[in-house]
């Protein structure tokens, strides 16, 4: 391999960890839910910017990956929902292939957490109740959008985002299209991610143990620490 000014940088960049900082057995919550909430709300007060932001990896039915940032809109003990275009690339994959992977890279906080889970569409009714709460602007890109279909150039967008406002002049309430909605992750794994220093970071995962056949329930969970 040619050794180029860049690789040489590359080579050289990075950030210690702070070694006072870590997470252990004794301080992560009872459960991931409880521990996700606490350090979401860890990373809406130290102002981090679009903290909900998260990576979503996806595969189609060949196993070929895809990614994209999308925006966490809710969480609970259930696992973690996004909205989009049901036609979209992702949309797609997971119709077709209903597992995701989520990463929350929360950098400036040294954390970052690590989700693997099944796929489901959220039901009607949430949907529509989160996409009255959206800017009116957003609902009309929601209807003018074929998203992740290519398309000539940005003229084709504006104008059917014209045509959406005017689909929609005088409406108050602008419905939900049909192709658009929710999706939720729900959790086989999640793993909290510390840095430390030396590159000896600490990563503690809750796993779902298998639920035995006639039995009800999830199985529970269990917690695992990974090396780093």
């Amino acid at each position: 391999m040619t050794v180029t000014g860049d690789t040489a940088r590359l080579a050289g960049m990075r950030n210690e960890y702070a070694a006072d900082l870590g997470l252990s057995e004794a301080n992560l919550a009872a459960d991931w839910h409880t521990q996700f909430a606490r350090w979401f709300a860890e990373a809406v007060g130290a102002r981090l910017t679009e903290p909900n932001a998260m990576v979503v990896g996806t595969a189609d039915t060949a196993g070929r990956p895809s990614g994209r940032t999308v925006l966490l809109k809710e969480y609970d003990p259930e696992g973690f929902v996004f909205f989009t275009n049901h036609g979209s690339r992702k949309g797609v994959e997971t119709l077709a292939n209903p597992y995701a992977s989520l990463v929350f890279p929360w950098f400036a906080m040294q954390r970052q957490v690590v989700v693997a889970g099944r796929v489901e569409p959220v039901d009607r009714a949430e949907t529509e109740a989160y996409f009255a709460s959206r800017p009116r602007g957003s609902q009309l890109g929601a209807w003018a959008s074929t998203q992740s279909r290519v398309i000539d150039d940005r003229a084709v967008l504006d104008a059917g985002y014209r045509a959406a406002a005017e689909r929609f002049a005088g409406v108050e309430s602008i419905p939900a299209p049909p192709h658009w909605g929710g999706l939720r992750v729900r959790p086989e794994t999640v793993e909290f991610w510390q840095g430390r220093a030396s590159r000896l970071h600490d990563r503690l995962r809750f796993r779902r143990t298998a639920t035995s056949p006639g039995s009800a329930g999830d199985g529970g969970w269990v917690v695992e620490r990974l090396a780093p």
